[in-house]
């Protein structure tokens, strides 16, 4: 490190450290917010008074929220559906882009197989024939229905591709002579050596699955079955002390719709906020590996 820098050297530090704090500051303020919201009373949130730190203290909303079944059979149906979801699309993203890694004399139509998932990922399907299928094929009602239509994307295979682009072909060709076939060459060779690109894709895939509420809409007509964030935007939309219930003058005096939101929406997030930091040392290298060619 240089001892001796210039004046504008330390400005321009002063200056990234000062904004980069700012913008971080501004990041976390909605999640801190909503934190504050969840365990404050009604009327502290009511009267707007809540920024950063709760205000009449109280654990009444999460106390309500442990009390209500609907809400930990839709974070069940969540939790389900990201697994299955993130295993099922990794197998078929990590198989997909093993194959269009290959050359074109070991694959010769590989060029239109990966011009067709980039076309997916320019004209996106619309709702309507995507919801005749999965009715068709008898997936309507049913977890299958939230995880097969979106199990293959095209971002996430282009972006593995890249990085078994990057992996020595000779690993494989030597893995060839000594009689290994290409699953094998996948599941011993690629995938050990892939951690940094699977937990990438492994992270956005699981993002994905648990924050999307739209399929849970069309393709879910039993409420029970929803998924997590379809079920909060059915509270959130339908935001009325009549329909939760909430009679109780004891009740109404420590928790409202608006604290009630804010305790789901937090709980909601927290799976995810658990999950980066174990993935994070792999993401930005994920991101960075395949992308530059030497």
């Amino acid at each position: 490190m240089v001892e001796n820098q210039t004046l504008s050297r330390k400005v321009f530090i002063t200056f990234n450290y000062v904004f980069l704090g700012a913008a971080t500051l501004l990041s976390l303020f909605p999640i801190i917010h909503v934190l504050a919201l969840s365990f404050s009373s009604n009327a502290a949130a009511q009267a707007g008074w809540v920024t950063v730190y709760p205000v009449d203290f109280t654990l009444g909303s999460y106390k309500y929220i442990l009390g209500k079944s609907e809400f930990f059979k839709a974070f069940a149906v969540s939790v389900e559906r990201v697994v299955l979801g993130t295993v099922i699309s990794l197998f078929l993203t990590s198989t997909s882009a093993y194959a269009l890694s290959q050359s074109d004399e070991n694959f010769r139509a590989r060029k239109y197989y990966a011009w067709f998932f980039i076309v997916t990922m320019v004209f996106i399907p619309s709702i309507i024939p995507l919801f005749i299928t999965v009715k068709a094929i008898g997936l309507y009602n049913t977890i299958w229905a939230l995880v097969l239509p979106m199990s293959v994307i095209g971002f996430n295979i282009i972006l593995m591709l890249n990085f078994f682009r990057g992996i020595p072909y000779a690993l494989s060709e030597s893995a060839f002579m000594d009689g290994a076939n290409h699953f094998q060459i996948l599941r011993r060779i690629y995938l050990p050596i892939s951690k940094p690109s699977l937990a990438t894709v492994g992270l956005f895939i699981m993002v994905m699955n648990w924050n999307e509420w739209f399929h849970g809409l069309v393709f879910v007509s039993d409420p029970s079955r929803y998924p997590l964030q379809t079920y909060l935007r059915g509270v959130i939309k339908a935001a009325t002390a009549t329909n939760l219930d909430l009679n109780s003058a004891e009740v109404m005096k420590e928790i409202s719709m608006k604290t009630l939101t804010s305790a789901q929406i937090f709980i909601a997030i927290v799976p995810i906020l658990l999950v980066y930091p174990l993935l994070q040392k792999y993401f930005v290298t994920g991101m960075t590996l395949g992308s530059v060619k030497e």
